[in-house]
């Protein structure tokens, strides 16, 4: 409870020091290229994009398998969720064996978060910044038919040792 709510102050801190300024210098991250959405990233911002879901035991899903970049195997009751390749760096280079290092990120959806382990990195369909477990789109679309969440927030966090899951309040 206590990692959560830190996780909820920092990302707070995290948008509210340095958004405004990273803001003007780069632009509205959520139409930026892959070059401005990693500069902006470096600088400690927000990343806002389109989320999706990813399960490779559903039928018709075509990319990936069931091992992830982090040699995990796909987990859907996981908080896990892969992001953009481009933005591996940002995430601390989401790397196998003896490199592998966890990642997470706060994750903002509407007036849900959660903190999610960053397991995995992909080509994802055009537009999209992450790919949620079954587990994670499960918190913030209870029924899995919505597919798309636009404007999804999702903060990188520094170190290794948060709790995933839902933050209340």
């Amino acid at each position: 409870m206590v990692l959560r709510m830190c996780a909820a102050i920092c990302g707070a801190a995290v948008l509210c020091v340095c958004s405004s300024y990273v803001m003007a210098k780069v632009g509205t991250v959520s139409k930026s290229t892959a070059a401005s959405r990693q500069a902006a990233c470096d600088m400690g911002i927000t990343i806002v994009g389109t989320a999706s879901m990813y399960d490779p035991f559903q039928p018709g899903y075509d990319e990936g398998g069931i091992k992830t970049a982090s040699g995990e195997l796909y987990d859907p009751i996981a908080w896990t969720a892969a992001i953009q390749t481009d933005l591996r760096e940002t995430f601390g280079g989401v790397r196998h064996g003896k490199d592998y290092r966890p990642a997470y990120a706060l994750v903002e959806v509407a007036n849900k978060r959660a903190i999610i382990k960053i397991n995995d990195v992909g080509p994802l369909k055009p537009g999209r910044v992450i790919d949620f477990n079954k587990q994670t789109m499960r918190y913030f679309d209870p029924s899995l038919q919505r597919g798309l969440f636009h404007s999804v927030r999702i903060t990188p966090l520094p170190g290794d040792g948060w709790e995933t899951g839902p933050i209340s309040g």
